[in-house]
């Protein structure tokens, strides 16, 4: 199933995504957290509403938000693919890295990504990202697929030059709109296993990241094993799980993002996201 937030009649909503339409969802749930918090007892009620309801929008008609907008945290993991190892002359680290992107940088998956006035050192980074699905702590590997709600596409937009100001990533990692996510979740019984997916960045037409995510070093599971033995991970909390080689920063020349300039994620069986560089006003 695919369940987005999106924008219609001046408000914001939630629904599911079937073929070129919206069935609308919001009576039941009021907002994406409180539907995947509340979804064993809902899942039943929206399958058959999606049975005996055609769609109330066209999805052309509506314009996709983040499908969190407001995820009370976004962690994201650093240095998770050999391949980007490789290339950013770093060593294959022993213990995950971590940082977060703070909540004014999530971005709906087709919004404009600024260029800001602060620098020019503008990179991509395609990432999956999975969504917690259960209020947990202290979750074993073995158990760690039964807290994940499902998966969407996301953009790591990262600010090189801030980004490396210090040893702490959080400033270059999270500038406003820099974590575009999406364009729904996809729940996690329809992906399958999130390992055996293929990931790619296209910038203006051009393919710069291609991988699969069997190429993770810390695989999602590993990710909730760590992660939930320093906090207590939460219903619509948002998981960057990393990104492959092909960054701009390791060109040579590098290249890096300007106003102008087009970026969209695709991840097998989610689907893509795409946004417009444009400069901060």
């Amino acid at each position: 199933m695919k369940l987005a937030t999106f924008e219609a009649d001046g408000s914001e909503r939630i629904g599911a995504v079937t073929g070129e339409g919206v069935v609308e969802l919001t009576d039941l749930a009021g907002d994406m957290v409180t539907l995947i918090a509340d979804w064993p007892a809902l899942k039943d009620k929206i399958a058959k509403r999606l049975r005996d309801e055609r769609a109330h929008y066209a999805l052309k008609d509506v314009h996709l938000r983040a499908p969190v907008p407001r995820p009370q945290k976004v962690m994201a993991i650093g240095l998770n693919y050999a391949d980007h190892i490789a290339e950013s002359g770093a060593q294959t680290p022993e213990k995950q890295i971590w940082f977060a992107k703070l909540g004014h940088a999530v971005n709906g998956p087709y919004d404009p990504i600024q260029v800001p006035r602060a620098s020019k050192m503008i990179d991509w980074e395609a990432e999956l990202v999975f969504v917690i699905g259960t209020r947990c702590r202290h979750v074993p590997k073995d158990k760690a697929h039964e807290v994940i709600f499902g998966y969407a596409c996301g953009n790591d937009v990262s600010v090189r030059d801030w980004q490396f100001h210090t040893t702490q990533w959080l400033l270059g990692k999270s500038f406003d709109t820099h974590a575009p996510i999406g364009p729904w979740i996809v729940t996690a019984d329809e992906v399958g296993d999130p390992h055996a997916l293929g990931i790619r960045c296209i910038v203006n037409g051009v393919t710069r990241q291609n991988s699969n995510t069997s190429n993770l070093v810390f695989n999602c599971f590993d990710q909730i094993a760590y992660l939930s033995q320093a906090m207590t991970l939460e219903p619509g909390d948002m998981i960057f799980t990393g990104t492959p080689g092909g960054v701009g920063q390791s060109m040579k020349p590098p290249q890096y993002l300007k106003a102008g300039d087009t970026v969209r994620i695709e991840i097998d069986k989610i689907g893509g996201i795409e946004g417009k560089m444009v400069a901060e006003n």
